[in-house]
């Protein structure tokens, strides 16, 4: 077995799991899926719990996600989580789905039990958590900007942010459409929650951040060290909290390097990692998950 399982060596599960000691019931799915650092998150926390399973990678292609579920249920794995491009095919492949993953539009979490599919989202949780571990301060206290409002994993923050009664959610997007959508998809879900879009713009930005306490970056841009500046820099000042969810293995991204030199609190991605990790864990294990266990699985993962 290489890195990751193909999906026709997991159709073939009866001789796959040969190759598993102690045997696979967990796995994470996606295409691609090689880089994944899950496995290398969970391990250790199972580990940690004494529990006999261990955790792989599955690469299943767009288009076959519910076959892919049944082949979990069928070959007795007790959970899968689910990346890009699958977690929304993945809504509509599970037998139940939890509230929250129904209003955040997308499930990454899979829990099987008696062979029913339950699906979950740990995104928008997660993101509170690693938001509150990270700045001591809760989103509902904080005027909340999002960049990049018209993608999926800003979705998920735009609603788990006014859920909780953010005090102010200012959406931005270079495509203005993308964002009003959000914003009129919010504020039909939490008419509580004061909710602004606008055209992403350096003057936009420039104007709006004088009255933003948390910044979110929920594009890919700082995944690669050639890419384009997100924010001018002179616009960061001290008091501002910037949560990137991109996380590079070689080195802070722009975006976050230039809050530093402002005197701003930082976050990567990767803390939004493990605290999806340990909610999705407790979905299949029930109680607390050993959170620092699985925290140095995934700073030695990052390390190697």
């Amino acid at each position: 077995m290489g890195e990751f399982l193909t999906f026709d060596e997991f159709l073939n599960w009866d001789e796959a799991a040969k190759h598993f000691t102690p045997p696979a019931r967990l796995a994470v799915i996606g295409d691609p899926i090689a880089h994944s650092r899950s496995p290398q998150m969970h391990n250790p926390a199972l580990l940690e719990r004494g529990i006999e399973a261990q955790y792989i990678r599955v690469q299943v292609p767009q288009g076959r996600v519910a076959e892919a579920f049944k082949q979990f249920a069928a070959s007795g794995f007790l959970g899968v989580n689910i990346t890009i491009p699958h977690k929304f095919e993945a809504l509509k492949a599970v037998d139940k789905i939890d509230p929250l993953a129904r209003r955040l539009g997308a499930v990454n979490t899979l829990a099987i039990r008696e062979g029913r599919l339950l699906g979950y989202n740990s995104d928008g949780p997660g993101f509170l958590r690693s938001v509150k571990e990270s700045f001591g301060v809760g989103v509902e206290d904080l005027r909340v900007l999002i960049l990049g409002a018209g993608g999926g994993a800003g979705r998920a923050v735009a609603v788990q942010s006014a859920l909780v009664s953010c005090r102010e959610l200012v959406l931005m997007n270079r495509t203005a459409a993308k964002a009003e959508a959000l914003a009129a998809e919010v504020t039909s879900l939490c008419p509580q929650t004061a909710v602004k879009c606008t055209l992403w713009t350096d003057d936009t930005v420039m104007d709006v951040l004088p009255e933003i306490d948390l910044i979110v970056n929920a594009t890919s841009i700082g995944m690669k060290g050639g890419d384009s500046r997100l924010l001018p820099a002179q616009a960061l000042q001290a008091r501002h909290r910037v949560f990137d969810m991109v996380y590079r293995a070689d080195g802070e991204t722009l975006l976050l390097a230039d809050a530093r030199k402002a005197g701003a609190k930082v976050v990567d991605g990767l803390t939004l990692l493990l605290h999806q990790g340990a909610i999705s864990f407790e979905h299949w294990f029930g109680g607390s998950a050993p959170l620092e266990a699985m925290r140095e699985g995934l700073r030695l993962a990052v390390q190697a």
